[in-house]
C-alpha cells in the first residue's frame, strides 16, 4: 500500500507512494482535504480533481449521526464522494476532544500553551477524570468518557438522550464507510490537561488500539494514534507501544501549542516504523507542514483550505491574507501573483472578490476555496519536487524567510 520512493539527504523529509484497491494513486508528502460528510462543501467532486486533490478524510462521528439507521445500506464512500481517490475516515476520536474538553476549556487544537511546565497535579487530574467518567463536567462538555468508551450527548434530543462510540463500533461504522485508510478509536487531550491526566488517557488508547486491532476483520488499511500530551515520557512511551502494534500506518494526534508540536514530533518520528506511513492529523498551516516534512511527516488533514476560502482567507506562497479587507476595494491584483487556479484563471481579482464578499454572493466561498485547495496541493507538489531533487533544505528555508518577511 505505500512505498518510500525517496529520502532527503539532510532530514527525514521522504517521497512515497500510496496506493488502493481502486487505482488510486498519492505521491506523498500529501494534503489530505477535509470533506467532513462525505463532501468539500461549494465544491463538487469534478472541482476537487481539477485543483489535484489526491486524498480525503471523512468523519466517522458525524457520518454516524447523520446516517442514522440508513448505514447498513450506505453505498460507501468512494461511491459517495465519485472518486477512486485515497480515502481516509477519522475514528471519533476528535470529538471526543472537540465535544468535550475542548468547550470546557474554551481551546482549539493548535495554538495554547501547553501544561508541561507545570508541576503534576495528580488530585486535580482525578478530578477531572471522575467528573468526565461520572459525566458531571461543565455544561458546554458533551462528552462522558469511560475505559469502555464514551457517551456523547445527543444535542437533537436534549443532554438526556446519550449515544455511545465504543472501540469495536468505531471500527465497525469505519468498514461500513469503506474508506481505505482508517483510524484507531482514542482520546485526543486538551492541552489544559495535567501529566497524569494525559497518562490515564493514553493508556486508555492503547488499550482501545488493541480493541480496535481485534475488531477490524476488512482489508482497509488501519493507523494507530500515538497521544501522551505534551509530555515527553508519555509521547516516547506512546510511541514504543503503539508502534510495536500490527498496524498498517501511524497517525500522531493531540492538540499542543506551535512550538510543542516540534517536539512532539521529534519524541515520535524516531520511534515509529520507518517503512510505515506517518499521519499528522488535524495540522496544515505551511509553517506546519514544513516543520512536519522535513521531521519525517507524510501526509497532514487540516480543513484550512476549505473553511479559511469559505471565509475569505486566502492562502499564497507568502502567507494568508484577508481578502475581506478594506485594502482590497478596487485591486487588479490575482488572487496571488502566478496561479494557475481555477479562480485565477478566470481572471477573479482580489478587488472583485471582496466585493463578492461583501455582497454576500454564494460563489465567493466558492473561488475562495478553489483557490487554497489548489493552492496547498501545489504546495505539496512543489515540496515532493524538491525532496527528489536533493533541495528540500534550500526550499524550506526560502519559503520561511519568504513567510517571514511577508509576516506571515
Amino acid at each position: 500500500m505505500f512505498k518510500i520512493v525517496a529520502k532527503d539527504k539532510e532530514s527525514k523529509a521522504r517521497v512515497g507512494v500510496i496506493r488502493n484497491a481502486h487505482g488510486g494513486v498519492a505521491e506523498t508528502p500529501s494534503y489530505v482535504i477535509v470533506g467532513t460528510r462525505a463532501s468539500v462543501r461549494t465544491m463538487t467532486p469534478e472541482d476537487l480533481a481539477t485543483v489535484g486533490t489526491q486524498m480525503m478524510i471523512a468523519n466517522t462521528y458525524h457520518l454516524w449521526r447523520m446516517l442514522g439507521d440508513t448505514l447498513s445500506s450506505f453505498e460507501g464512500l468512494h461511491t459517495r464522494m465519485k472518486t477512486d481517490n485515497i480515502l481516509m475516515t477519522d475514528s471519533g476520536g476528535f470529538q471526543v476532544f472537540s465535544l468535550g474538553f475542548a468547550r470546557e476549556h474554551g481551546v482549539s487544537k493548535v495554538g495554547v500553551a501547553s501544561a508541561h511546565r507545570e508541576r503534576p497535579r495528580i488530585f486535580r487530574d482525578a478530578l477531572l477524570q471522575v467528573r468526565s467518567f461520572l459525566g458531571i463536567s461543565h455544561k458546554r462538555n458533551s462528552v462522558r468518557i469511560t475505559p469502555w468508551g464514551t457517551y456523547f450527548k445527543d444535542e437533537n434530543y436534549g443532554d438526556k438522550h446519550l449515544v455511545f462510540l465504543s472501540p469495536e463500533k468505531s471500527i465497525k461504522i469505519q468498514e461500513k464507510l469503506g474508506a481505505d485508510i482508517i483510524l484507531a478509536f482514542d482520546e485526543c487531550t486538551s492541552p489544559k490537561h495535567g501529566y497524569w491526566y494525559n497518562k490515564w488517557a493514553m493508556n486508555r488508547t492503547h488499550k482501545w488500539a488493541k480493541q480496535c486491532i481485534a475488531a477490524k476483520t476488512s482489508s482497509q488499511a488501519l493507523y494507530g494514534i500515538v497521544q501522551g500530551g505534551n509530555f515527553e515520557d508519555l509521547r516516547k512511551e506512546s510511541a514504543r507501544v503503539i508502534g510495536a502494534m500490527p498496524f498498517d500506518g501511524f497517525a500522531i494526534g493531540g492538540s499542543f501549542g506551535e512550538e510543542e508540536m516540534k517536539n512532539v514530533l521529534d519524541w515520535c518520528i524516531p520511534l515509529l516504523p520507518e517503512e510505515k506511513p506517518r499521519h499528522l492529523l488535524g495540522i496544515g498551516r505551511i509553517k506546519d507542514i514544513l516543520e512536519g516534512v522535513a521531521r519525517g511527516i507524510d501526509t497532514f488533514d487540516c480543513v484550512i483550505p476549505s473553511r479559511e476560502g469559505r471565509h475569505g482567507s486566502i492562502w499564497t506562497h507568502k502567507g494568508r491574507y484577508d481578502v475581506t479587507g478594506a485594502r482590497h476595494i478596487g485591486s487588479n491584483l490575482p488572487l496571488e501573483e502566478g496561479c494557475r487556479c481555477p479562480a485565477c484563471a478566470r481572471g477573479v481579482t482580489r478587488g472583485a472578490l471582496h466585493d463578492a464578499f461583501k455582497a454576500k454572493d454564494m460563489n465567493a466561498g466558492r473561488e475562495g476555496t478553489f483557490h487554497n485547495i489548489y493552492f496547498f496541493n501545489t504546495f505539496m507538489a512543489e515540496i515532493r519536487t524538491a525532496i527528489k531533487e536533493g533541495r528540500f533544505t534550500e526550499f524550506r528555508k526560502k519559503m520561511e524567510e519568504q513567510l517571514l518577511h511577508h509576516g506571515a
